[in-house]
């Protein structure tokens, strides 16, 4: 069964806001929210939304494999919809969709910097 993106994006939003907690913007996230302009993310913030998106979902969504193939302009201007996406895509590709935790991985920072 193919992830929802609707779903998907129901949950990153969570995720999202839980990463930024009062400094979470007022506005509705949607697919076409960007990361750095809209939500004002930092190099922290990502980190920290890494953080739970491998604690969410496992290896089954790699953050940092996903943004190392991203140039640096690109990675400054992601938006939401992209990684719902990736998210999606990765969870088809595993087929399971089960949450296995695991330890966020340390290239994160390297693959963020901004």
């Amino acid at each position: 069964m193919a992830a929802s993106h609707a779903d998907i994006l129901a949950e990153l939003t969570e995720i999202i806001h839980a990463v930024l907690g009062d400094f979470a913007a007022d506005e509705p996230i949607t697919m076409d929210t960007t990361f750095r302009d809209d939500l004002g993310m930092e190099s922290i913030d990502v980190v920290s939304l890494a953080g739970r998106l491998q604690a969410r979902y496992g290896n089954t969504v790699n953050f940092a494999h996903f943004v190392a193939k991203l140039d640096l302009e690109t990675v400054g201007e992601l938006r939401v919809g992209q990684l719902v996406e990736h998210i999606a895509r990765s969870l088809d590709a595993d087929g399971s969709g089960r949450d296995v935790p695991t330890g966020a991985s340390p290239t994160v920072v390297e693959a963020v910097h901004s």
